[in-house]
């Protein structure tokens, strides 16, 4: 999304400072904040309608070019192996999750997929996280997140699940305190590591 969006500052000639945007992702498929900082940039209302069709064009262009974090493959695989059960919970919208999963073979990996058709208001809020727990019949104290954006953690914190904070190249310049544990990359533990984790956390 930020590829996208950066595209559409530059034509107009706006540039956003990387700590301003790392603070938007993660809550919406669709941020109104990100059209607030074009009409504070041009002095009046832009075409919000014309430039979602024109991002929404170049972002699935974009999304041929994504890859999993590292370590994301590896995880999936373990949990599945260990019988866990695994979800997502996404601020996105459903097609562009499931289109991202079915690009890389990852779609039959979940048990669940929530997205923000779902439910009634996304991340920072617990909703997303809440309704994805409900699917997967797990307790909040049973699960783990792996979040790459501070709205992320709030919303996994707000449900009472252990969080791991995984920043992104855009989020790294953010703290992440609300994050129960902080990593460079999903590589950089087993899988056993981040359960023991959250176990000696209670949560």
């Amino acid at each position: 999304m930020r590829a996208s969006w950066m595209e559409i500052y530059a034509d107009a000639g706006l540039s956003v400072a990387e700590d301003t945007w790392a603070r938007i992702l993660g809550s919406s498929p669709d941020p109104p904040e990100a059209y607030d900082l074009l009409d504070a940039h041009v002095g009046r209302p832009v075409d919000r309608a014309e430039l979602r069709e024109r991002r929404v064009r170049r972002e699935l262009e974009l999304l041929e070019r994504e890859r999993p974090m590292p370590g994301a493959r590896e995880l999936i695989a373990d949990a599945a192996e260990a019988g866990l059960r695994i979800g997502i919970a996404s601020s996105s919208d459903r097609a562009w999750v499931l289109r991202l999963l079915d690009d890389h073979g990852l779609h039959e990996a979940f048990d669940a997929v929530v997205c923000a058709e779902d439910v009634a208001k996304t991340k920072p809020a617990p909703d997303l996280y809440l309704e994805a727990l409900n699917a997967l019949d797990v307790r909040a104290r049973e699960a783990i997140a792996f979040e790459d954006s501070v709205h992320g953690v709030a919303a996994a914190k707000a449900a009472g699940v252990f969080c791991v904070a995984v920043p992104n190249d855009v989020t790294r310049c953010l703290s992440f305190e609300r994050a129960d544990l902080l990593v460079d990359s999903l590589a950089e533990r087993p899988l056993r590591e981040y359960i023991a984790a959250a176990e000696r956390s209670g949560s």
